[in-house]
């Protein structure tokens, strides 16, 4: 596999960050990434977060995972790993620097929200520890999204 670098994100990464988070929706239509009506914060990732990460190969963003702080949890956001990077372990290296950067804020609880939709990362979660809790939300979006809920604690 070609060489990767996985750093935290910069807001110059937006472009990359974008163009990762539409390609990874276009597998679940009829999702659409509405960039400027419902998700502007991709436009300064690393302004708009607490901690965000990417994982660059050859200059493209293939990989990204952004952390908000909430008092007593930390909510995992934009947990993102390119097709052709799934399998390869990068989704894991990113999901570890996650975890340390929760464990450096003295957190114990993580909770995250996914769509419906996403059923390989459902799996994903589950592999990782993290537990369905059966509450759901829906965004009211151009998507017509539902989301379920899941959390960790450690």
């Amino acid at each position: 596999m070609p060489s990767t670098n996985l750093r935290p994100a910069t807001d110059s990464d937006a472009d990359g960050v974008i163009a990762l988070i539409a390609r990874c929706y276009a597998d679940y239509p009829p999702n659409v990434l509405d960039v400027d009506g419902e998700e502007p914060e991709l436009r300064t990732p690393a302004s708009s977060f607490d901690g965000f990460w990417v994982v660059e190969q050859h200059g493209e963003i293939v990989g990204c995972i952004a952390a908000a702080h909430y008092g007593d949890h930390i909510e995992m956001k934009k947990y993102y790993v390119h097709p052709k990077m799934r399998g390869t372990g990068q989704g894991s290296k990113l999901h570890q620097v996650f975890l340390d950067y929760v464990r450096l804020q003295g957190v114990r609880k993580i909770e995250l929200w996914t769509d419906t939709r996403f059923e390989l990362a459902h799996l994903v979660y589950t592999h990782l520890g993290y537990r369905q809790t059966g509450l759901t939300r829906e965004l009211h979006d151009i998507s017509e999204t539902t989301e379920f809920h899941f959390d960790m604690s450690f």
